[in-house]
This record gives C-alpha cells, sequence and structure tokens, in this order.
C-alpha cells in the first residue's frame, strides 16, 4: 500500500513526523510537504512563479509551495504509483467548524480527494506540539480502523481532531458534524516605526455554537472526532426553493 504525507505546517513539523511515523505500519509512505509554515493557505495553488523541490536529510521531499502543490506534485511526478491514500497533517492547532474553509492541512486531504485518492486529515486541538509522539499508537488505530473499510465513500473525506489531553484519558470516537464558530477582535491596527498603519489578521476571542453532535463539543468533552466532508457544497435543500424565484435575464 503506498501512503502520501503532506501538511501546512512545513516538513520540520513535529506533527508530520508523528503521522509519518503512525503510518509506517500501513504501507510505504512518501512525505511531500511546504518548505515552511503554510497555514490558512487553504486550496490555493503556486502559480506566478516555479516550484522548487529538494530533498531533506531524512528523505522527505521539500516544496516551496502549498500543501495543494505538495499533493498534485507528488502524485504526477514524485511517487513511484499512485497513492492508495493520502494523510495530511497531524495539523498544529485544530481544525474545526469553518476552520476547514482555511485549513491547508484540509485543502491537502480535499486536493487528494478531488483527484481520486481516499484522504484523511489530523489535527491536534491543543497547543503541546512537543507531546504529539503520544498520540502515534491512537492515530495509527484510528487510521487502520478507517482505511480496512472496503467502501470507502467517494468525494469525501474525514476530518480528524484530537482533544487537548493525554492520550490515555480519551474517552473514545465520536462521528460528528461541523461545529459553527465566530471570531471577535480578529484584526489589530497598528502603526510601523515609519509612521505607516499595518493589519494583522488573527488571534482575538472564539465563542462556538454548542450542537450535541458538532466537533468541538466532542473535543470539548475528550473525544476524538472524526467528520466526513464532501466536495459538493450544493444546498439540496433550496434547490426547489430557488428554482421557484423563477430568476430571468
Amino acid at each position: 500500500m503506498r501512503i502520501l504525507c503532506t501538511n501546512d505546517d512545513g516538513y520540520l513539523a513535529v506533527g508530520i513526523g508523528v503521522l509519518a511515523a503512525a503510518a509506517q505500519g500501513l504501507g510505504s509512505v512518501t512525505v511531500v510537504a511546504p518548505d515552511r509554515e503554510q497555514s490558512a493557505t487553504s486550496n490555493s495553488l503556486t502559480l506566478h512563479h516555479p516550484l522548487r523541490v529538494r530533498r531533506s536529510v531524512d528523505g522527505a521531499l521539500v516544496v516551496d509551495g502549498t500543501p495543494t502543490d505538495c499533493v498534485i506534485l507528488a502524485i504526477n511526478e514524485f511517487m513511484d504509483g499512485r497513492p492508495d491514500y493520502c494523510f495530511s497533517g497531524i495539523n498544529h492547532g485544530p481544525n474545526m467548524g469553518e476552520d476547514v474553509l482555511y485549513s491547508g492541512t484540509v485543502a491537502g486531504a480535499m486536493e487528494a480527494t478531488v483527484i481520486g485518492i481516499p484522504a484523511i486529515a489530523v489535527s491536534y486541538a491543543g497547543d503541546a506540539f512537543e507531546d504529539l509522539g503520544a498520540w502515534e499508537d491512537v492515530v495509527a488505530s484510528l487510521l487502520r480502523g478507517i482505511i480496512e473499510k472496503d467502501d470507502f465513500p467517494p468525494d469525501t473525506l474525514f476530518n480528524v481532531n484530537l482533544p487537548p489531553i493525554d492520550p490515555a484519558q480519551v474517552k473514545g470516537v465520536r462521528i460528528t458534524s461541523l461545529g459553527k464558530r465566530r471570531y471577535s477582535d480578529s484584526l489589530t491596527k497598528a502603526v510601523d516605526p515609519s509612521g505607516r498603519d499595518y493589519y494583522w489578521i488573527g488571534g482575538g476571542e472564539v465563542s462556538w455554537t454548542v450542537d450535541e453532535d458538532s466537533d468541538f463539543t466532542a473535543i470539548r468533552e475528550g473525544y476524538v472526532s472524526v467528520t466526513p466532508l464532501h466536495l459538493d457544497l450544493t444546498n439540496y435543500k433550496l434547490l426547489e426553493e430557488i428554482r421557484g424565484w423563477r430568476l430571468s435575464l
């Protein structure tokens, strides 16, 4: 079995090392990852300059591009045969709710899904990234449990979040929906030494709408969250209603 591992935190991140180690027992692992932090790059492609690739001392292929670039290069150029699965992560930080629309980690898995390769994105909802090694066995068991299913759903990826607790204390796995969150005070305006205004996006406070089956609730209660995400963003419930508007030009 051929397995592609990528991420958005860069090839030196602790998380991708743990993910690749967890995948080693499942098949032959190829790591293709960005050369630097690429968080919140979503599904972006590098179109305006050529991509450069080098091999790290531990054998990973390092790309000066986005996670989506990495997946495209891996599948079309660098892997010896089409991968059977793509694993993306382990992200340094959660990817829940609307985060999946911005996440480079989820985007890596999504690009594989677009190409027709079953994919799983894994994120850690804490900040003690140096302790991620303790999650290797749990992640390996979860990945094995998913890929052993013969009917991996088409056009779907699995978005996994690990709770910020000792893995020995995890209560189990919950199948969840995406939660809903809102940021407040996430834009900072300041003045640089030259007297010019600048703006910094990020930070602020996050509030969640608490739904019983949401990924946020599962993480808060000490469970691993597994959310199936599909590529079709069509709101089918509204199709007939919108058709009733009889829009015309």
